[in-house]
């Protein structure tokens, strides 16, 4: 994972604790979920519109 092992793993959450606190680590947690989950939807998006404006473009060329 990105070269980090468990060490290094171990100091950046205990980094994130002291910076914010516990009681805030679900709420972090929560907001990195939504945006990863906003991202993979966009991404998904933008492949379907790509791939059906490609089909499209080959009836057009045709």
């Amino acid at each position: 994972m990105f070269g980090l092992g468990v060490t290094e793993l171990i100091i950046i959450l205990v980094i994130v604790v002291v910076l914010f606190g516990a009681s805030r680590l679900p709420e972090i947690g929560r907001g990195i979920g939504e945006a990863i989950t906003n991202f993979r939807k966009s991404t998904a998006d933008l492949t379907r519109i790509d791939k059906t404006s490609k089909g499209s473009e080959d009836e057009t060329v045709s």
